[in-house]
C-alpha cells in the first residue's frame, strides 16, 4: 500500500513538473528596433515577472499550463499585453515590441530657444515649470516669482534691501545683472525695471517657465551672461477659462487674482487682473519691517487675432502700479517719534505693450515679428534724500524659421533702445544714459543622425557707445539609448554697463558716481556646460530620473562699485575676472503616488583680481528637497526642505549656514480647491542668529541679507473655476 501512494505521489509531481513552463522575450523598440534594457514582464494576477537584461532579453520560469496573459512595461511607453498558449510551439526568445507613448513632456514647447522642436529634441539645455508644479509654487507666493525661481535647482534669489524686500536673481552664483528676464521672448525687465521685477510679476497667468543657464546672448544680445528667465504667458484655447484665487497670510497679507481666457471663431482674448497688499510685519521685535508695507494693482489683457488659417496677430499690455514703505514699523504705523523716522519709500508705475505676428508662408516657412514699449517710472524716498527717473524702452524684431526634414534655420535681426532720465537730481550728478543696439542672428539645428542633434548660433550687434560684438554658440544632443542622453554647449556673451546693479541697489543709488562711458569697457563672457539625463524603472513601481550639470563661465572686465573719496562711490573695472564654476545635480524618484525631489548645487564663485576671493552672498552648497504626495485630481501634501551652506559677506565676515522648511496641502474637488501653506515653519531668520544692521534705529547702516527675515508665515485660501 504504501509503494502505491509513493508511485502516486511521484506520477503528480512529474505532472506538476511538466506543466511549469519557461519563457524568454526581447523587448524592443518598435521604430528604432533597439533593445530596451530595464523593460519588465509580469505574468498577469500572479507573482511572476522578469526584467531585461543589457540585450532587451528576459526570462521567466515555472509559468502554469494554459492561457496566461503577460503584461509589458518601459518608461515612457504604451504599455502591452500579450496571451501566450502554454506550453508554447514556437521557439524561443520571442521578440516583443513597444511603442513609446505621447508623454505630457513630450507636448511641451519651449520657445526660448526661438524653435519649434520638443524639450526632449533640444540640444540646448533648457530647464522648464509648468503644469502643477507651476500651481504649486503659485500656492505658495501667489504675489510674485521670487519663492518659484529661489527653489530651483542653481538658482539664488538675493534680498537686496533688509526693509523692502527688494531682490534679484542669481543663476549659479553670479551677479543679478548677468541674467536676462523676459516676457513671451520680450526684455521688458532690464535695466532700472528690474531692481523690483522679482516682487511685482505674479505666476498665476504664466502657462510655463523656461530657464536657460549659461552664455545665451546669441540669441537674445547683450545681459544673458549666466542665463534667461523665459515668462511664457497661457493663451486662449476653445474652451473657456475662469479662475479665481483668494489668499490670505498670517503676517496681514492678501492676494486677489482673476484669470479669463477664451477662444472665439476669429479672436481670442486673456485676461490678467490682481490685487497684492502687505501689512506692515516686524517678526523679530526690532522695530524694523521684515515685510513691507503695500498695495498694488496688476492688469494684464491681450487680444488675438486670427485672420486666417495662416495668420495669427496678438496685441496686450501688462501694467503694474505698487507703493511700497518698509522701514521703522512705528513711523509707517503713524505712532513714531523723533527716535522713529526711518523709512524707504518705492514707488513704481510699470506699463508695457506686446505685439506678436506670426505668418505662415509655406508648408516649412515662417515668417515672425514682435515689438514691446515699456515705461518704468520709479521714485525711491528715504529720510532726507530721494532717487526717481523714468526709464523708456522698446524691443522690436522680425525672424524668420525654415523647416526641413532634417534641419531648420532660424535667422532674424532686431532693435533695441534704452533709455533712462533721472528726475531727483541729488549730488553729484546725474545717471542718464540713452543706448540703441541693432543686431543679427542665425540659427541652425541639424539632425546629423538618429542619435545626434547639433545646435550653432551666430549674433552680430553693434551698441552705438561700445561697438560691435560677435557672439558664437554651438550645442550638441548625443541620445546614447533610451535611457541616457548628453548635452554639451557652450557660447560668448556680453553686458554693457548700466548703474543698475545689485550694489548700487543697495545704496539706493546714493551717492553714486556716473559711468565714465569713455573709459569703461563692455563686460565679456566665455563659458560652457555639459548635461547628463538618465532615467530607468527600478522595479514595476519605482522610476528613477537623474541629471546632472557641470558649468563654467568667466566674466572679463567686470563692472564693480567701491568707495572713494568724500563718502562717493565709483564704479571701476579692475584688471581680472569673475568665474562660476560647479555642479547641479537633480534626483527623482517616483514611487506609486509619492515623488521625492533632491538637487543639489556646488557653485564657486571667485574674483581674481590682484589676489583671489570668494565672490560674496553665494551659498557654496545648496541642497532642495521636496516630498509630494498626490492623488490626482483629489490631494496633494509636499513637505519641503532647503539647505544654504555659509557665505562670505561684503564686509570680510561669513554668514551663518541654515535650512528652511515648509509644508504644502491642497484639497481638490471638480472646480474648486482650498490650499494651506506652512512655509518656513522653522522660523529660520537671520535676526535670530545674527544682526541686519549697526548704528541707530533712527539711522540704521544695513548689513548683507543673506537668509530670510520674515521667519515663519502661514498662508492658505481657494481657488475656483467656472
Amino acid at each position: 500500500m504504501k509503494n502505491i501512494a509513493l508511485l502516486f505521489c511521484l506520477v503528480c509531481y512529474t505532472g506538476l513538473l511538466f506543466g511549469q513552463n519557461t519563457l524568454q522575450v526581447i523587448i524592443r523598440d518598435l521604430e528604432s528596433k533597439a533593445p530596451l534594457v530595464g523593460a519588465t514582464a509580469v505574468v498577469d494576477g500572479t507573482n511572476l515577472g522578469a526584467v531585461t537584461n543589457g540585450e532587451g532579453l528576459l526570462e521567466i520560469v515555472d509559468i502554469p499550463d494554459g492561457k496566461q496573459t503577460l503584461v509589458f512595461n518601459y518608461l515612457g511607453y504604451e504599455s502591452r499585453q500579450q496571451v501566450f498558449l502554454f506550453p508554447l510551439d514556437m521557439p524561443l526568445p520571442v521578440e516583443v515590441w513597444l511603442t513609446m507613448e505621447e508623454e505630457e513632456l513630450e507636448e511641451v514647447i519651449i520657445t526660448s530657444t526661438r524653435s519649434t522642436r520638443t524639450i526632449e529634441n533640444i540640444p540646448t539645455r533648457v530647464e522648464f515649470i509648468a503644469g502643477e508644479e507651476l500651481e504649486e509654487k503659485g500656492n505658495m507666493k501667489p504675489g510674485d516669482i521670487r519663492m518659484m525661481l529661489n527653489e530651483s535647482t542653481g538658482i539664488q534669489t538675493q534680498q537686496t534691501s533688509a526693509t523692502s524686500y527688494n531682490s534679484s536673481i542669481r543663476i549659479q552664483g553670479l551677479d543679478g545683472k548677468y541674467t536676462q528676464v523676459l516676457r513671451d521672448g520680450l526684455p521688458l525687465y532690464g535695466g532700472f525695471s528690474g531692481g523690483l521685477s522679482l516682487l511685482q510679476i505674479a505666476p498665476l497667468d504664466l502657462k510655463q517657465v523656461e530657464v536657460i543657464k549659461g552664455a545665451t546672448s546669441t540669441l537674445y544680445g547683450g545681459g544673458a551672461i549666466a542665463g534667461l528667465v523665459n515668462l511664457v504667458s497661457k493663451t486662449p484655447e476653445a474652451s473657456r477659462e475662469l479662475s479665481f484665487m483668494l489668499n490670505g497670510t498670517s503676517a496681514l497679507g492678501l492676494d486677489a487674482s482673476a484669470f479669463y481666457a477664451q477662444k472665439f471663431n476669429k479672436v481670442g482674448t486673456t485676461v490678467f487682473a490682481a490685487y497684492n497688499l502687505g501689512s506692515p510685519y516686524d517678526p523679530a521685535g526690532i522695530g524694523l519691517t521684515a515685510i513691507p508695507r503695500f498695495n498694488r494693482y496688476t492688469l494684464n489683457p491681450r487680444l488675438f487675432f486670427y485672420v486666417d488659417d495662416k495668420t495669427t496677430i496678438n496685441i496686450g499690455f501688462n501694467s503694474t502700479v505698487e507703493d511700497r514703505m518698509g522701514g521703522d514699523i512705528k513711523y509707517i504705523k503713524g505712532t513714531g517719534g523723533p527716535q522713529h523716522t526711518y523709512f524707504e519709500r518705492n514707488k513704481t508705475n510699470r506699463f508695457s505693450t506686446q505685439f506678436g505676428f506670426d505668418r505662415v508662408l509655406g508648408e516649412q516657412v515662417r515668417l515672425s515679428a514682435k515689438n514691446s514699449v515699456s515705461r518704468y517710472d520709479r521714485s525711491i524716498e528715504v529720510p532726507d534724500y530721494q532717487f526717481s527717473g523714468v526709464q523708456l524702452a522698446s524691443f522690436s524684431e522680425i525672424n524668420l524659421s525654415v523647416q526641413r526634414e532634417l534641419s531648420e534655420w532660424v535667422g532674424g535681426v532686431n532693435l533695441w533702445t534704452d533709455r533712462f532720465s533721472q528726475e531727483a537730481v541729488d549730488r553729484p550728478g546725474d545717471l542718464d544714459y540713452q543706448f540703441t543696439t541693432v543686431g543679427a542672428f542665425v540659427q541652425h539645428t541639424l539632425n546629423a543622425s538618429a542619435k545626434l542633434s547639433v545646435e550653432t548660433g551666430l549674433r552680430g550687434d553693434y551698441h552705438d557707445k561700445y561697438g560691435f560684438f560677435v557672439l558664437p554658440r554651438v550645442s550638441g544632443l548625443l541620445r546614447v539609448n533610451h535611457k541616457l542622453s548628453l548635452r554639451l554647449g557652450g557660447g560668448m556673451g556680453y553686458k554693457a554697463p548700466t548703474v543698475f546693479i545689485e550694489d548700487a541697489e543697495r545704496l539706493q543709488f546714493r551717492d553714486v558716481l556716473p559711468i565714465d562711458q569713455e573709459n569703461s569697457r563692455a563686460e565679456k563672457s566665455l563659458g560652457g556646460n555639459f548635461d547628463i539625463n538618465y532615467r530607468t524603472p527600478l522595479s514595476d513601481h519605482l522610476f528613477f530620473t537623474l541629471n546632472a550639470l557641470i558649468f563654467y563661465t568667466r566674466v572679463q572686465d567686470p563692472l564693480t562699485l567701491v568707495p572713494v573719496s568724500d563718502d562717493f562711490f565709483e564704479f571701476q573695472q579692475p584688471a581680472g575676472f569673475v568665474d562660476s564654476k560647479g555642479i547641479e545635480s537633480n534626483i527623482k524618484l517616483t514611487y506609486g503616488d509619492f515623488k521625492l525631489f533632491i538637487g543639489y548645487t556646488l557653485a564657486d564663485v571667485q574674483q581674481h583680481y590682484t589676489t583671489r576671493t570668494d565672490f560674496p552672498l553665494v551659498a557654496r552648497h545648496r541642497l532642495n528637497n521636496v516630498l509630494m504626495y498626490e492623488l490626482e485630481e483629489r490631494l496633494k501634501i509636499g513637505l519641503e526642505a532647503y539647505y544654504f551652506s555659509p557665505q562670505k559677506l561684503n564686509d570680510g565676515t561669513t554668514g551663518r549656514q541654515y535650512w528652511i522648511a515648509g509644508l504644502m496641502m491642497e484639497k481638490i474637488w471638480e472646480g474648486f480647491s482650498v490650499f494651506l501653506n506652512f512655509e518656513n515653519f522653522l522660523d529660520t531668520r537671520q535676526t535670530r542668529f545674527d544682526s541686519i544692521y549697526t548704528g541707530s534705529l533712527s539711522n540704521p547702516v544695513f548689513r548683507d541679507i543673506y537668509a530670510p527675515v520674515d521667519g515663519f508665515v502661514v498662508n492658505g485660501g481657494f481657488k475656483f473655476r467656472l
